[in-house]
């Protein structure tokens, strides 16, 4: 599965005329089939940094690599045709007159969804939406329709899923529960994910790596070797990994 390599990313945005630094030089490595949690403050260009990999946005300079391929030009990313992106935001973002199944296949040529059939089915059982195939999303908790998101992601068959604060909305157990579900996804369906989140609970909780955003630059990387299924934030390591992060947060 795909990894991209950032190079020297840098972007502004014009604010009543004047130049905003948001990004000011990021050199950055995201794994192929690994979680990458991009943790910092409000304003950090968290979400900039990944509506640029994503190829929503056009950096000023730099590059964006995808696996083996090299940027076209300095300052654009190269996408090419086979490359699929997909997004998973705070809100669903779901169609109100299709129902959970058509969600799902939501953007997917007719002969991708007869293609898909099998993989479409396998997919609303790892997301737990076995049942609710002919809900509407009126019918759904907040967190069914997180998981139908989720779902319509992976039904897309991305090279990457870049996920900004999916479940940020969502009460304290329902966003507990969905991480477990998006590590039980994640592990079935092997994909690349590029997560952004206020929480570093939520990061510890989920991350092959966690990169610290600060004043438009990586502050710190950190790899998140415990396998992710038995990780307590109680244990010494997890700990005193925590007090690395709200370190370089805080400094």
């Amino acid at each position: 599965m795909a990894g991209i390599k950032i190079i020297d990313l840098k972007k502004s945005f014009q604010v009543e005329k004047k130049s905003l630094p948001v990004l000011t030089g990021v050199n950055l490595s995201l794994p192929g089939q690994q979680i990458t949690v991009i943790l910092g403050r409000s304003g950090c260009g968290k979400t900039t940094l990944l509506r640029l990999a994503g190829g929503l946005e056009t950096p000023d300079s730099g590059q964006i690599l995808y696996d083996d391929t090299e940027a076209a030009d300095p300052g654009h990313a190269s996408c090419g045709p086979s490359r699929r992106m997909a997004f998973v935001f705070q809100e669903p973002r779901l169609m109100p007159w299709l129902t959970v199944e058509g969600n799902i296949g939501f953007g997917l040529s007719r002969k991708e969804k007869k293609d898909s059939r099998e993989h479409i089915r396998k997919i609303i059982l790892a997301a737990g939406l076995e049942g609710f195939e002919k809900a509407y999303p009126s019918q759904l908790s907040g967190g069914m329709k997180q998981r139908t998101a989720l779902a319509r992601a992976l039904a897309f068959r991305p090279s990457f899923i870049m996920m900004d604060e999916p479940f940020a909305a969502l009460d304290y157990f329902t966003r507990e529960q969905m991480q477990q579900e998006l590590l039980r996804v994640q592990e079935a369906e092997h994909c690349s994910i590029l997560f952004v989140t206020h929480s570093i609970d939520e990061a510890l909780l989920l991350a092959d790596q966690i990169v610290i955003l600060k004043q438009g630059t990586v502050k710190a990387l950190y790899p998140v070797t415990a396998p992710k299924q038995d990780r307590n934030l109680l244990d010494p390591e997890f700990i005193s990994l925590k007090k690395n992060l709200l370190r370089d947060l805080d400094q």
